[in-house]
């Protein structure tokens, strides 16, 4: 059982090197062509281009290890399949059971290793990217407002922007915040710049609700309705150029905790760093649960070539991330039960994984 169990290791093992090397080629040679074009375009010195893809590459290893570990699941067993050797090896009265174990052990294993590289790794290259895009690009206060960030820049304010096209916010909430008193929240459906003068910034924003304090008692709100309001905001005076909030797929898991405890204080909806939170954990755990359903495939299939296997694995893949980016727009429109929301694409995996897996075995 040993040398079967070696055998298999080792086929996996080179066909997940192989296939991550392939996978973090065609991730890098897209981004490839958009550096060349600040280099080109842009002027931008090369040596930040080095740097931006030093902080780009554990990134794109987040995305090409679990797909890699699915890609080497099909070709190893595709491969024996098609060989009958897994065949031989059930006349010889050893279970597919058996035969699959060390692999999902390695991938179990593998997938462990990937939360810190997503909890640490990830999120401090990423921060440092953004900081470096920072440095090279324009000094103007858009560069402040960063969509999916608790942006604290500042005086009295919070605010979560949930996109930005060009110099137009889309859905904006701003929080006012007050240490006696409640929290003040403004929602729009976009909001623009329209004064930049020094560090007094107004924006105006469009169709929203405002929160108003009641005359009779301050300490309570009542809601109105706007379709233009224009708000001054006042730069932090420790605000210097650089220093940039922490995006939630910047922060730790740790931090994220924290920053949940922190912004709860204030009664401020803090659903994106929960979404945040469980669906780090929940990517961490991918190249296990494609290891799953990706063995039960590859008996079926029988076939170890690269063209099939790679076609199963875009397939695998791309319903993974539908999914998972259908639960994180349920998240964060309000929905329920974040935690297990992030993690229904893996759920789906495992479930669709073991039953396919079931019946190979039972053949």
């Amino acid at each position: 059982m040993r040398i079967i169990r070696n055998y298999v290791l080792g086929e996996f093992i080179k066909q997940f090197l192989l296939s991550m090397l392939v996978f973090t080629f065609v991730l890098v040679t897209g981004n490839l062509i958009k550096l060349a074009d600040l280099v080109i375009n842009k002027g931008i010195n090369i040596l930040y281009i080095g740097l931006f893809f030093l902080y780009m590459l554990p990134y794109l290893l987040s995305f090409s290890i679990p797909m890699a570990a699915l890609a080497g699941t099909l070709f190893t067993f595709g491969r024996l399949a098609s060989d009958n050797e897994i065949d031989a090896m059930h006349a010889n009265g050893i279970s597919l059971y058996r035969i699959i174990s060390p692999v999902m052990l390695l991938a179990f294993i593998l997938s462990l290793a990937s939360v810190p590289l997503n909890d640490k790794v990830l999120t401090k290259s990423h921060l440092a990217a953004r900081k470096l895009i920072k440095e090279i690009g324009i000094k103007q206060p858009l560069a402040y407002m960063e969509p999916g960030t608790f942006i604290k820049a500042f005086q009295g304010y919070i605010i979560f922007i949930y996109e930005i096209d060009g110099d137009e916010f889309k859905n904006i909430r701003i929080y006012q915040t007050s240490d006696d008193g409640p929290t003040r929240t403004i929602v729009a459906s976009s909001g623009k710049f329209i004064s930049t003068e020094h560090d007094n910034l107004k924006i105006r924003l469009t169709n929203g609700t405002s929160e108003e304090p009641n005359p009779s008692n301050p300490r309570n709100f009542y809601k109105l309705n706007f379709k233009t309001y224009t708000i001054s905001l006042n730069l932090k005076k420790d605000q210097i150029p650089g220093k940039i909030d922490k995006k939630p797929k910047e922060m730790t898991l740790a931090e994220i905790k924290e920053e949940i405890i922190a912004l709860g204080n204030y009664n401020i909806d803090v659903m994106p760093l929960r979404a945040e939170f469980h669906k780090r954990i929940a990517i961490s755990f991918a190249s296990f649960v494609f290891v799953l359903i990706g063995l039960p495939l590859a008996v079926r299939v029988r076939r170890g070539e690269r063209s099939i296997c790679f076609g199963v694995s875009l397939g695998i893949i791309i319903s993974y991330w539908m999914l998972l980016a259908g639960a994180k727009a349920l998240a964060l429109k309000g929905a329920p039960f974040v935690g297990p929301l992030m993690w229904i694409p893996n759920i789906v995996m495992a479930v669709c994984g073991f039953l396919l897996l079931r019946r190979a075995a039972s053949r």
